[in-house]
């Protein structure tokens, strides 16, 4: 169920793509929220953030990805390039003005392409345990066997925790045209990363290494010894709400 005071609202796209989104009005500069692999816009970072701009009538964006949610698509058929052209869609005709970007998990890898693509929109970005180039990494992490099953295949069924899901060649071979940490970024607006050291998804060290790609000075890393991967507990969020104060003040 989605919460909030609305219903989703649609964005349809000349495609035919429908991408659900919850919108709020108010001051600048505006906050977007990227969520990530296989999540949702009710999540509760997303719903915290929602909550969070309601109470200082600030701008807010928050929408599911293709295959995610409730907007159209199958999430099987997604990539990290199908999911940045939903979000530069919803980014261009939902906010106007200098926005902060905060990705989570591979949303933050989807905000570094946006931030790329947009410079002269960012006023910030807070990076929340993100996963640049994870498909690259989750690549090199199976072994030859599972490498074989994705060539022969076009898929391959993984599972995290228990629960399956399944990766196709699309996924993989997309993900290399958009790596991130390979080289400098050309980013120079303010940048804040939030990293778990518990966080089993993405090692601490990717978020050191993401802050020395940046090629801005204005980059500060929060390394939280006890968080993991989802940093959703309520003194994360208040760390999260600081920070956006920090950037917005």
């Amino acid at each position: 169920m989605y919460d909030g005071e609305t219903t989703p609202q649609w964005l349809d796209r000349a495609d035919g793509v429908r991408i659900a989104y919850q919108k709020r009005d108010g001051d600048g500069p505006g906050v977007v929220f990227l969520g990530g692999y296989a999540s949702d816009m009710t999540g509760t970072k997303a719903s915290y953030l929602d909550d969070w701009c309601r109470q200082r009538n600030r701008a807010f964006l928050r929408f599911d990805y293709q295959g995610h949610g409730q907007s159209s698509g199958t999430f099987a058929d997604g990539t990290i390039g199908l999911w940045t052209d939903d979000a530069l869609a919803a980014f261009d005709a939902l906010t106007e003005g200098p926005q902060i970007v905060i990705g989570s998990s591979m949303g933050g890898w989807i905000m570094l392409i946006l931030a790329l693509a947009r410079p002269e929109r960012i006023a910030g970005l807070i990076g929340i345990a993100a996963a640049p180039d994870f498909s690259q990494d989750l690549w090199l992490s199976l072994d030859e066997d599972q490498r074989e099953t994705v060539r022969r295949d076009g898929v391959i069924e993984l599972s995290d925790d228990g629960q399956p899901y399944r990766v196709t060649s699309a996924f993989f071979d997309d993900g290399r045209q958009h790596l991130m940490l390979r080289g400098s970024l050309a980013i120079s607006c303010p940048v804040r990363l939030l990293q778990g050291m518990q966080d089993t998804a993405v090692p601490w060290s990717t978020a050191v290494t993401l802050a020395d790609r940046l090629q801005g000075t204005d980059v500060a890393l929060t390394v939280i010894k006890d968080g993991d991967h989802r940093l959703s507990r309520d003194r994360d969020l208040t760390r999260l709400g600081a920070t956006i104060d920090e950037l917005t003040g």
